[in-house]
């Protein structure tokens, strides 16, 4: 059995598929295999991955699915995955050539049960620098929630987690007619408990073509995945590593989205009765800039 599962959701995306390919196809360690989750492309997505399968120059897997959205490809993905360790490569991204060596590497050296899994840095392609800069020379480890309530890093990070906890999280449960419902659902719990070993090294580049990231037109997002994002915010709320101002943050956006939804109900729904009251207000105000902004 390999050490790492890269696994990759796409939609349609077989134009970009060959970069990544070919990025995987030369690394310096081969000590892993390629999951392709298909989130029910129309395009050649199929017959493009089983030409490289056939090519054989490493191990590759390939499982097609009905359309339903990034978090069901998570959740397919981890459901077929049995290697320790797992990292999420968008379609429209590639990694250094030497990126699964850095990965396996430091685990090795210091990877235990005591972490979660390893946190490493998204590169620019067209500058060649990491995403919101390098992280701090002596971290060592850090919990991911503090990676942005401390101000460690706020940008782009790639996540190397331990398959078996990512197991115990799945599936997650979204919401009909929702797809925005962003895995870092599953993230957020399993990184609560366990801190992340940091890796100051590229681990992928980004592409430039991510007009369908999820972090693209989130505003339209947040309006047609309302549920979807108070279930996310209600999460975050009862983070034990959550500060009072993060909660308090998590709380009016749990308001808004429920406006957002329609669901009258919210305060009844929530465990979190303090930090919602007192966001009622606020919470409005940002119900009418979701509404409207364009």
């Amino acid at each position: 059995m390999k050490s790492l599962t890269v696994f990759t959701p796409t939609y349609n995306r077989s134009y970009t598929l060959g970069r990544l390919y070919e990025s995987l196809a030369t690394q310096t360690c081969m000590d892993f295999e390629w999951l392709v989750v298909d989130d029910g492309s129309s395009d050649n997505t199929k017959s493009l991955i089983e030409q490289y399968i056939k090519w054989n120059r490493f191990p590759i897997r390939y499982i097609y699915k009905e359309n339903g959205g990034l978090y069901t490809t998570y959740n397919t993905a981890y459901a077929n995955t049995d290697t320790e360790l797992s990292i999420c490569i968008d379609s429209d991204d590639y990694m250094p050539e030497n990126a699964v060596e850095l990965i396996l590497d430091k685990w090795q050296k210091d990877g235990s049960d005591k972490y979660c899994g390893i946190v490493g840095l998204d590169f620019y392609e067209t500058t060649n620098q990491p995403i919101a800069g390098y992280f701090p020379d002596k971290l060592k480890e850090c919990y991911y929630l503090d990676l942005y309530q401390k101000n460690i890093h706020k940008g782009d990070c790639k996540l190397v987690m331990r398959t078996e906890l990512m197991k115990r999280v799945i599936p997650q449960i979204g919401f009909p007619g929702e797809k925005f419902f962003n895995p870092v659902y599953m993230i957020l719990q399993v990184c609560d408990d366990n801190p992340l070993l940091v890796l100051n090294e590229n681990l992928c580049y980004v592409g430039t073509d991510n007009n369908d990231r999820m972090s693209t037109n989130i505003w339209s997002q947040y309006r047609q995945s309302p549920r979807s994002f108070a279930k996310l915010r209600e999460l975050e709320m009862g983070l034990k590593r959550s500060t009072l101002k993060n909660k308090f943050r998590t709380a009016i956006h749990y308001v808004a989205d429920n406006l957002l939804a329609k669901n009258k109900d919210f305060f009844k729904d929530t465990r979190h009765k303090i930090p919602v009251v007192l966001s009622i207000v606020p919470g409005i105000f940002l119900f009418y800039l979701l509404k409207f902004k364009k």
